[in-house]
């Protein structure tokens, strides 16, 4: 959504949610966002949210890659729901979550983080690693959390991070600290809007590619920088890629193949969640497949709308995208990544398609988000190829 720039800088630097983020403004150009002057420090008094689904890489070689998404994605769906829609910034990592949020909403994104995380193990028997930041905490290493707004859409915009303090926050979850106690046993979020009824979305260009290019830690900024909008530059510019999602929308099916997960995200018995999320996938299947206009909802401006919102790349500390593109152009950046090892550390993994997990708060409303990720292992599987290549790096 639309922002007007912020007059007073007094306000950024208070804490209320509304003040601060929505009084950024909405940059157009994503290649412009590699650029540091366009983010904003959070304020002192904020602090980050982080989720990470434990041992992903082995969830995502048992198939289930659409239940790592849907854990992740739930962080978003139940924190935004807690919050009563009110925009924050978040970035949905594929197989986690991260966000921020100000000190009057701290209490109630908190519990519907514990909440979340105990309903990826009971739903979906996943183990939701959570933990909460303060930037204080993060400010006191000599890093920082600052952020940015990247308006995909007309309608819509996603938040942008940089400062490294994202990075060290999510290492500092693995190593223990800053855990927050988990939410009673039987404990549920909000997950209203959360759902993945779209089918896997096919390459088209012959390979959907997984990339993740992260600073290493003596990196040259400004070195990083290049690098980022050179990579950024390459996709853009080249006739053989694109976004992995097709022009016309995803396609639908019935039932769809993520309806289990729909049924686990809805409230009250096993048995009634079913029968209704069953009922409710089929009328939204007939209403699209069929071009029906209900009121005010138009299926074709709905799927223009998804295709638009698609977050298929984003900047948090390091560059990720989800990219349809051809085998030339997948070794070209690798060979480009692979000559800039001084400066960075790059993770990319090749699959033959593209999955979409949505959180949709009103379908009548233009900013529903739809996020991307590979089919076939995704940001995890680059995650790890990363880690492998830092790993081999740092034992030299």
């Amino acid at each position: 959504m639309r922002a007007a720039k912020v007059k007073d800088n007094d306000a950024l630097r208070g804490g209320n949610v509304v003040m601060f983020y929505d009084g950024l403004p909405v940059h157009k150009g994503f290649r412009t966002l590699m650029d540091p002057k366009r983010y904003t420090p959070l304020p002192d008094d904020w602090t980050i949210g982080i989720a990470d689904v434990v041992q992903s890489t082995i969830a995502i070689a048992e198939n289930r890659y659409k239940a790592v998404n849907m854990a992740g994605a739930a962080v978003i769906a139940a924190v935004t729901n807690a919050l009563e829609g009110r925009n924050f910034p978040f970035v949905f990592g594929g197989d986690g979550a991260s966000f921020a949020t100000s000190p009057d909403d701290r209490e109630k994104a908190q519990a519907a983080l514990a909440a979340t995380a105990v309903w990826v193990g009971a739903e979906l028997d996943l183990a939701l690693r959570v933990a909460m930041v303060p930037i204080a905490a993060i400010r006191a290493e000599g890093l920082d959390v600052s952020v940015a707004r990247y308006g995909v859409s007309k309608d819509l915009s996603y938040a942008m991070f940089s400062g490294g303090g994202l990075a060290w926050a999510d290492v500092a979850m693995k190593r223990g600290e800053f855990a927050i106690p988990p939410a009673a046993p039987g404990t549920w979020p909000d997950l209203t809007g959360l759902s993945c009824r779209f089918q896997e979305m096919k390459s088209t260009r012959g390979v959907v590619l997984s990339v993740l290019v992260m600073p290493r830690p003596d990196a040259n900024p400004g070195a990083f920088r290049m690098l980022t909008e050179e990579i950024v530059t390459m996709v853009e510019n080249s006739p053989n890629a694109g976004r992995p999602v097709p022009a016309e929308g995803p396609g639908m099916v019935w039932p769809p193949s993520g309806v289990w997960l729909e049924v686990r995200a809805a409230p009250g018995p096993r048995l009634i969640r079913r029968a209704i999320v069953l009922g409710q996938t089929l009328l939204a299947y007939l209403v699209m497949r069929g071009g029906i206009r209900v009121g005010s909802f138009v299926p074709s401006r709905y799927l223009q709308q998804v295709v638009a919102n698609s977050d298929f790349r984003k900047y948090d500390d390091g560059l990720r995208m989800i990219i349809d593109g051809s085998p030339e152009l997948a070794d070209m950046l690798e060979r480009r990544l692979r000559s800039s090892s001084k400066i960075a550390f790059y993770g990319m993994h090749r699959q033959d398609g593209a999955i979409m997990t949505c959180f949709t708060q009103s379908a009548l409303r233009p900013d529903h988000v739809h996020f991307i990720d590979g089919a076939r292992g995704g940001y995890a599987a680059a995650a790890s190829a990363l880690k492998a290549a830092r790993a081999v790096e740092m034992s030299r």
